[in-house]
């Protein structure tokens, strides 16, 4: 089960239209919209400090809310979509959608990489190469899991982890049906490039002189 999810506070927006929402943002507000779960759609403003913030945070359309707003029970949401002002590149409105706890979506959950102290390619001199950070899955909302954990104690250098390999999250499947690559780990540079050199076939050199060069033309004449 994952952490505690998050708060986010906004206030009701009086009126609609573009007049409400520029109105909006000269406040210092970003305006927004809160639609699904069988119930009229809600605008909202949420302080573009506010809002810089959780999007500087990273990951905010992957997280799940608890939307708090004055005079409305609290309803869990995920952000669907920020549009952003084409040259300042700064939001000017975001849409959220309600969600059941049994609503089923699809978002990123970190992975967390265990047993590097046991692992026998990393004490080798091996390097962990992380190919996925995090992996999307499609969980329920009421039960979202707070990791993927990967465990690394029995690899040696040249081996790699994939989805197939970990055991995902209960109630969880990747969106991607395909098996993909988690991770591996990498000889260090150094070794590969003596690998390298050792495996690479000796060439003979002769050197071209007078003598070389005149009995190669007297076996050209005969």
């Amino acid at each position: 089960m994952a952490g505690e999810i998050p708060d986010l506070h906004a206030l009701e927006r009086t009126g609609t239209g573009k007049g409400a929402a520029r109105q909006a943002r000269r406040d210092g507000m970003v305006p927004g919209i809160v639609f699904g779960g069988d119930v009229d759609p809600l605008p909202i403003n949420i302080p573009f400090n506010a809002l810089i913030k959780r999007l500087k945070a990273g990951r905010f359309k992957a997280t799940l809310f608890n939307l708090k707003v004055d005079g409305h029970d609290d309803v869990r949401v995920i952000c669907r979509d920020v549009q952003r002002d084409v040259v300042k590149d700064l939001p000017t409105h975001f849409d959220l959608m309600r969600l059941r706890r049994t609503s089923k979506i699809a978002i990123f959950i970190p992975v967390e990489f265990t047993g590097e102290e046991e692992c026998p390619g990393l004490k080798a001199g091996g390097v962990l190469t992380v190919i996925r950070p995090e992996i999307e899955l499609v969980v329920t909302a009421g039960d979202i899991p707070e990791k993927v954990v990967v465990d690394l104690s029995k690899l040696e250098i040249g081996d790699s982890v994939s989805a197939s390999d970990v055991e995902m999250p209960a109630g969880t499947k990747p969106t991607i049906d395909r098996d993909f690559a988690i991770c591996s780990i990498s000889a260090p540079s150094g070794l590969a490039a003596a690998d390298e050199d050792e495996e690479a076939p000796e060439t003979e050199v002769i050197e071209q002189n007078a003598e070389t060069v005149e009995g190669e033309t007297e076996q050209g004449e005969e």
